[in-house]
C-alpha cells in the first residue's frame, strides 16, 4: 500500500496549477445519463473517484472516452466524451455504490429518463451518517414511488415525474443535485426551496442549461426548473477546485513562501481566503489566479465555524486545523455540517499538536514546533491536513493510507515538490 514521506521545514515557492473540481465533476458525469447525446466535459481531474464513477456509469451501458489534451491546456486536464445513448441497466449494485457516496445520485437521472431505478444505499467515507432521506424526499415530491428493500432504493415513475415544490428542511448539496437532475425532465415546473448555493451546484445547472434545460436561480436558495421533454449533448468545462485551492493556500501559509495558485477563482472560497488573511497570509487575486505569500510574522489564531456556502467550507476544516497547530495563540473551530469529522485530531496529536475536543468544537493551542512521526489518513480531507502539518514539522513524517488522498487531489506530491517541498511517494 502506498504511503507518502515528507521531510518538513521547507518553504513553498513557485506555481501550482489548480485542477478541475472533484465535487463538480462527479454530478456532471452523472448528468450524462439524462441524454442520448454525447456530453463532453473539459478540465476533468485525474482522480480515483473519477475513475470509479467511470466504472459505475459503464455498468449502466455508458461509454466514456478520454480524449487527449487540447491546445493550451496543461497535462493535468483531461477531456471526457460521455455517451449514454443506450442505458442497458437501471440497477446500481452495492459493490460499486458502496465505494463512493456520490454514485447514489444516479437514481435521479435514471428515474427521470427511464422511469425506474434500483440503486443501493451508499457506503462511502467515515465522517458521519450523511443519510439519503432528503434525496428520497425530493424524488417523492416529484411523484416517484419509492420503496426500500434489501438495502436498495427502488424508484419508479411509470408516467413520468411531475413538477412540484421541494422544500429542504436543511441545506443539502446532494439533495439539490438530485432534485435538479430529476426536475429537468419532469412535466411542469419545479421550485427548489432552501437549495444549496455551492458553486458546484451552479456548475451543474450551467451544464444542464447548455444541454437544453430551463433552470433559473442556481446559486441562490430558490431554484426554478421548467421541465423539458428531452436534453441534448453539450460541451462544458469543469470549474476550478476551490477545496484544492484552499488546501494549497493553507500549505503556503503553514510553510511560508510565495506561490501562485494558477486558474484559481477567489469568489469560490472568499470566506476561507478571508480567514487566511486573518491568520497572517497575504492573498492577492490576479488574472492568472490567486497569489499566496506569508512573511516571517508567524501565524495568528482564528475562530471559525463551518457553514454552507458562502461560509467557511467543512471540506477545509481539517486543513485549517493543521495550520492553527502552529498559531501564536489559541484557535477554535466549530464543525456544524458533519458529525465525526474530527478524526484527524488524534493523528495531528502524534506530530505534537495540542487540540481539545468538546462535542463539535475543537480548541487548538498553537505550539512552537511539530515533530515528524508516522501517521495514518482516515478520510480525504483529514489526510491532506496531515500533509500540511508534515510540511512544517521537524524531521520526517510518513503518511499511510494515501489512497484517500488519491480520491481528491491530483498529483499532490508532484505539485508540492515542484515548489520546493521534500515529498515522495513510497510503494509497497
Amino acid at each position: 500500500m502506498d504511503r507518502i514521506r515528507i521531510t518538513g521545514g521547507r518553504q513553498l515557492n513557485g506555481v501550482i496549477p489548480i485542477s478541475g473540481a472533484k465535487n463538480a465533476t462527479l454530478p456532471l458525469m452523472i448528468a450524462s445519463l439524462l441524454t442520448q447525446d454525447t456530453l463532453i466535459l473539459d478540465n476533468v481531474p485525474r482522480l480515483a473517484d473519477v475513475r470509479l464513477l467511470q466504472r459505475i456509469l459503464g455498468n449502466h451501458g455508458v461509454d466514456v472516452m478520454i480524449a487527449g489534451k487540447r491546445p493550451g491546456e496543461s497535462t493535468d486536464n483531461q477531456t471526457l466524451h460521455i455517451s449514454a445513448a443506450n442505458i442497458v441497466d437501471t440497477t446500481a449494485p452495492y459493490d460499486l455504490v458502496s465505494k463512493m457516496r456520490a454514485s447514489f445520485w444516479v437514481v435521479a437521472p435514471l428515474l427521470a429518463r427511464m422511469g425506474r431505478a434500483k440503486v443501493s444505499l451508499p457506503g462511502g467515507c467515515a465522517i458521519g451518517t450523511r443519510p439519503v432521506d432528503l434525496l428520497i424526499m425530493a424524488l417523492e415530491r416529484l411523484g416517484a414511488q419509492i420503496e426500500i428493500d434489501a438495502g436498495y432504493v427502488i424508484a419508479s415513475a411509470p408516467r413520468g415525474l411531475q413538477g412540484n415544490e421541494i422544500v429542504f428542511p436543511k441545506v443539502t448539496v446532494g439533495g439539490t443535485h438530485t432534485a435538479l437532475m430529476a426536475a429537468v425532465l419532469a412535466n411542469g415546473t419545479s421550485v427548489i426551496e432552501n437549495a444549496a448555493c455551492e458553486p458546484e451546484v451552479g456548475d451543474l445547472a450551467d451544464c444542464l442549461n447548455k444541454m437544453g434545460a430551463k433552470i433559473s436561480g442556481a446559486g441562490t436558495t430558490r431554484i426554478t426548473v421548467e421541465g423539458v421533454a428531452k436534453l441534448n449533448g453539450a460541451r462544458h468545462s469543469v470549474l476550478p477546485d476551490r477545496i484544492e485551492t484552499g488546501t494549497y493556500a493553507m500549505a503556503v501559509a503553514m510553510t511560508g513562501g510565495d506561490v501562485m495558485l494558477q486558474n484559481a477563482r477567489p469568489e469560490l472560497l472568499q470566506a476561507a481566503l478571508d480567514t487566511l488573511a486573518q491568520a497572517g497570509a497575504n492573498i492577492t487575486a490576479t488574472n492568472e489566479g490567486i497569489r499566496v505569500t506569508r512573511n516571517g510574522g508567524g501565524i495568528a489564531p482564528v475562530t471559525v465555524t463551518t457553514e454552507p456556502f458562502p461560509g467557511f467550507p467543512t471540506d477545509l476544516q481539517a486543513q485549517l486545523m493543521a495550520l492553527m497547530t502552529r498559531a501564536k495563540g489559541t484557535s477554535t473551530i466549530t464543525e456544524t455540517i458533519f458529525e465525526n469529522r474530527f478524526m484527524h485530531v488524534q493523528e495531528l496529536a502524534r506530530l505534537g499538536a495540542r487540540i481539545h475536543l468538546d462535542g463539535q468544537k475543537a480548541t487548538i493551542e498553537g505550539v512552537d514546533r511539530l515533530k515528524g512521526a508516522p501517521v495514518m489518513a482516515t478520510d480525504l480531507r483529514a489526510s491532506v491536513s496531515l500533509v500540511i502539518a508534515a510540511l512544517a514539522a521537524e524531521g520526517e513524517t510518513t503518511v499511510n493510507r494515501v489512497y484517500h488522498l488519491d480520491r481528491g487531489f491530483e498529483r499532490l506530491e508532484a505539485k508540492l515538490s515542484a515548489c520546493g517541498a521534500s515529498i515522495e511517494r513510497l510503494s509497497g
